[in-house]
């Protein structure tokens, strides 16, 4: 007597791999479940499922990545199509092994400032406050504009920079904004404001290594200055 085969859309929504995948994420499906997503369909013997359970008895995932394609397809149900998806699978998560990030952009001085904002706001005719981010290293971790002024003024709260910074985990920050005008002189305000924030970073521990003020092919720096 010919058994009927159960069939991935015979079961229930919830007992479906990958309708528990996008209900309940990838963590908690079993290693057949997540296999049989992969595979995606089974064979006219039996459904994917089974299809995975049978292969993961006779290959553990450790096994099941080590062996060729050849190998692959000596297990009952496994043709190309479906040898490839699995050691594509395993291709990519030996790869992730040894990715590295790009370097982070690491901020030395002021000049390193100015080459990274002057650029993209030498053109503004309104004021731009920014904020850069920074690990241990001093590398660039977040760069947001915190505000966008007038013609000649911008008033930035510390609370807005420093949520920024707790955000992204810095360790230090440096600001810097625009004088339309071309002058990078810093007004009585933006000392007031640098003042500001090197209490505010004191209390919260996050240092704020400088200020800088970008004009008309110059800068200028707090830090320089001796008002950091």
């Amino acid at each position: 007597m010919q058994e009927y085969k159960i069939r991935i859309h015979d079961l229930p929504k919830d007992e479906r791999p990958r309708e528990r995948l996008i209900k309940n994420g990838a963590s908690a499906l079993s290693d057949s479940e997540l296999l049989a997503i992969i595979l995606r369909t089974g064979s006219k013997q039996e459904n994917v499922i089974n299809l995975s359970q049978r292969i993961l008895k006779e290959y553990n995932i450790k096994q099941l990545s080590q062996i060729n394609l050849t190998q692959l397809m000596k297990v009952h149900g496994i043709k190309e199509s479906k040898a490839a998806q699995i050691a594509a699978c395993f291709e990519i998560a030996r790869r992730l092994e040894t990715f590295k990030d790009e370097e982070k952009p690491k901020i030395n001085s002021p000049e390193d400032v100015y080459r990274r904002i002057y650029p993209k706001i030498r053109e503004q005719k309104k004021e731009f406050f920014i904020e850069l981010c920074l690990d241990t290293k001093n590398q660039v971790i977040k760069e947001e504009t915190i505000s966008v002024g007038s013609l000649n003024a911008n008033i930035v709260h510390p609370r807005e920079v420093f949520k920024l910074a707790l955000a992204e985990s810095a360790a230090h920050i440096i600001v810097v904004h625009n004088h339309p005008s071309g002058d990078p002189t810093p007004s009585r305000e933006d000392i007031e404001i640098t003042k500001k924030l090197v209490e505010t970073g004191n209390i919260i521990g996050i240092t704020l290594l400088d200020h800088v003020i970008i004009g008309d092919g110059r800068h200028f720096s707090m830090k320089e200055a001796g008002h950091i």
